[in-house]
């Protein structure tokens, strides 16, 4: 028997969010069409992590966003002048 009793979660106000998304949605986030993001998850070569279910792809959202939002550590390396391009010691 299934509990008629909502979230809780949903209850306060929150949105429920998916812990993974398709391949398709990963790879138009990341700016590639379907067929290069289908290629690269076969070669398993896709930018983060990729979950084969059945016969589908599921990419989790965790490792999208960690991908997408690097630390910024990671971005006080990098030059506004030279686009997005890592600074060099010369220059």
């Amino acid at each position: 028997m299934t509990s008629t009793t909502p979230n809780k979660l949903l209850e306060a106000g929150a949105v429920e969010r998916p812990e993974v998304v398709s391949l398709l949605a990963a790879g138009r986030l990341l700016g590639m069409g379907r067929t290069k993001a289908y290629r690269l998850a076969k070669a398993g070569e896709f930018p983060c992590r990729v979950l084969r279910i059945g016969g589908r792809y599921a990419v989790p959202v965790r490792g999208l966003r960690a991908l997408l939002d690097p630390p910024a550590e990671r971005l006080e390396h990098i030059n506004p002048d030279s686009g997005s391009r890592p600074t060099t010691a010369e220059g």
